[in-house]
C-alpha cells in the first residue's frame, strides 16, 4: 500500500519549518506527535462558536458543547470497539489513567500483601503509581524480567502469578525498545486465574488496531497527544462491570449524582470518574485526531512505519560501534541505540543543531536502563509522516558525529 507522504505532510504545518537553518526531521513521535491542521482548525472552532461548560447549562451553546464532547466519546468507543460509550473515561492522559486504577482498585480491591506484576520495560507511569499504593496499602508488586531481545515470556509470567494475584499491568509496545507483548496471550493466562488485566496502549494505539473485546482486557489505558491530538486528554476504557466495583478517584463536580453534609451518592458511569469540567476542547480535538487516523487507515499506516522501521535498523546498523537496544521480531516504530564513545546527550545536541530531533535520556524507565546496563540512550520514533529520505538525514548526521569524536 502506497501513502502520499508529500500529500500527507502538508496537513502537519509544523514539518515544514527549519530548525538552526535546516529543515526539521522530527524523530521523537514516541513522546507526542504533530499536530495536522483538522486537529488545530478543530481546536479553533470549539472556542470560536461553541464554547461553554458542558452538561451543566440549558442554554444552546453548553448543549452544542455537550454533544461535541459526547460525540467524542463514542468515536473513541469505536476506535477501540468498547461495548458501551460507558466504558469510555476521560483523563488528563495515560498517566493519570493509571493513577486513577492503581487507587481505586486497591483501595477497593487489595489489602496488605496482595500483589500487582509489571514487567521490566514499564514506564515510569505503571510503575510509580504501584509504589505509591505499596506505601497506602501494603500491596507487593513483582516483575516479569525481559529476555536479551527484549521481549518477555509467557512461562516467566505464569511462574509469578499466585493467589494473592490481583491485577497484571503490562505495557503494549514498549517506548525505548520498540517491543509489543503478546498482550492477547497475557490476557488468557491471567483469565484463567481469575487476575484481571490493564493494558499501556500509549505507544500502540496510534500504530496498530486495537480490540478490547476481542483482547478482552479488562482496562486499557492511552493519550491523545501520542495519537496526533491534543495534549492533556487521555482515556481510561475499562470494562463496565470492572469500573462498577470501583471507588471514585477524585471528588466534585460531574461525578456527583446527590450531595449533602451528610452524604453524597455518586453519579452513573462514565461520570463517575470525571470530576471538574472536562477538557471538552481537547476530547473533540481528539475525536477529529481519530477520524484523521481512520481517513489514512490504520493498516496504511502500519505499513508506512513498518517500512520506515526497517529501512532505518538496517542504516543504523551499518554504522561502527552503534548498538540497538531491543531486537524482538514484533516491534514498533522505536529504535534506542548508542554509539560507542559518545554520549547520547553530545549525540542528540550535535543531531539537533543538523535539524534532527530525537529523545536522549533515560526514556521515563530508568528501571529498564539498569537491566539494560546504561544510564541513557538515543531513541528515534518514527511516524507515517516521517520519510526514508529524512532517515538519509539521520544517518548523515551520526556519521558525521561519528567522524568528529
Amino acid at each position: 500500500m502506497f501513502l502520499d507522504t508529500e500529500t500527507i505532510r502538508a496537513d502537519f504545518p509544523i514539518l515544514s519549518q527549519k530548525v538552526y537553518g535546516k529543515p526539521l526531521v522530527y524523530f521523537d513521535n514516541a513522546a507526542t506527535t504533530q499536530k495536522p491542521l483538522s486537529v488545530i482548525r478543530k481546536i479553533e472552532e470549539v472556542y470560536s462558536t461553541i464554547n461553554a461548560n458542558i452538561h451543566r447549562g440549558v442554554h444552546r451553546l453548553s448543549q452544542l458543547a455537550t454533544e461535541s464532547h459526547e460525540e467524542a466519546r463514542k468515536t473513541v468507543q469505536r476506535y477501540i470497539h468498547a461495548s458501551s460509550s460507558n466504558e469510555i473515561i476521560f483523563t488528563r492522559g495515560t498517566t493519570e489513567s493509571i493513577n486513577l486504577i492503581a487507587s481505586s482498585f486497591c483501595r477497593s480491591q487489595c489489602k496488605a500483601g496482595d500483589e500487582i506484576i509489571i514487567t521490566e520495560m514499564e514506564h515510569h507511569a505503571n510503575i510509580v503509581p504501584w509504589q505509591i499504593q505499596q506505601d497506602i496499602t501494603g500491596i507487593a508488586f513483582k516483575v516479569v524480567p525481559i529476555t536479551e531481545t527484549g521481549e518477555i515470556r509467557l512461562e516467566d509470567l505464569e511462574k509469578l502469578i499466585s493467589p494473592k494475584t490481583k491485577l497484571i499491568a503490562l505495557t503494549h509496545a514498549s517506548n525505548v525498545l520498540g517491543t509489543i507483548n503478546p498482550i492477547a496471550d497475557v490476557v488468557r493466562l491471567a483469565h484463567s486465574q481469575d487476575v484481571p488485566v490493564l493494558i499501556d496502549a500509549a505507544q500502540s494505539v496510534q500504530h496498530i488496531p486495537i480490540d478490547v473485546q476481542a483482547l478482552d482486557c479488562d482496562f486499557l489505558v492511552f493519550s491523545s497527544h501520542k495519537m496526533y491530538g491534543p495534549t492533556g486528554v487521555g482515556i481510561l476504557y475499562g470494562k463496565e462491570n470492572r469500573l462498577e466495583q470501583l471507588p471514585p478517584y477524585q471528588g466534585g463536580g460531574e461525578m456527583i449524582a446527590n450531595v449533602t453534609f451528610e452524604k453524597t451518592t455518586y453519579n452513573e458511569l462514565p461520570f463517575k470518574f470525571e470530576a471538574g469540567t472536562p477538557d471538552y476542547v481537547g476530547s473533540t480535538a481528539l475525536g477529529e485526531a481519530i477520524r484523521y487516523i481512520e481517513k489514512i487507515g490504520l493498516e496504511n499506516i502500519y505499513f508506512q512505519e513498518e517500512k520506515l522501521l526497517q529501512y532505518a535498523t538496517e542504516r543504523l546498523l551499518q554504522i561502527d560501534g552503534l548498538r540497538i537496544f531491543g531486537t524482538s521480531k514484533q516491534k514498533g516504530p522505536v529504535i534506542s541505540f548508542l554509539v560507542k564513545g559518545i554520549h547520547p546527550y553530545d549525540m542528540g545536541m550535535l543531531l539537533d543543531h543538523l535539524g534532527i530531533a530525537v529523545r536522549t535520556g533515560h526514556h521515563c524507565a530508568q528501571p529498564l536502563m539498569n537491566v539494560l546496563g546504561i544510564e541513557s540512550a538515543v531513541r528515534a520514533s518514527f511516524a507515517f509522516y516521517n520519510t526514508e529520505a529524512e532517515i538519509d538525514i539521520l544517518i548523515a548526521g551520526i556519521e558525521r558525529i561519528v567522524k568528529m569524536f
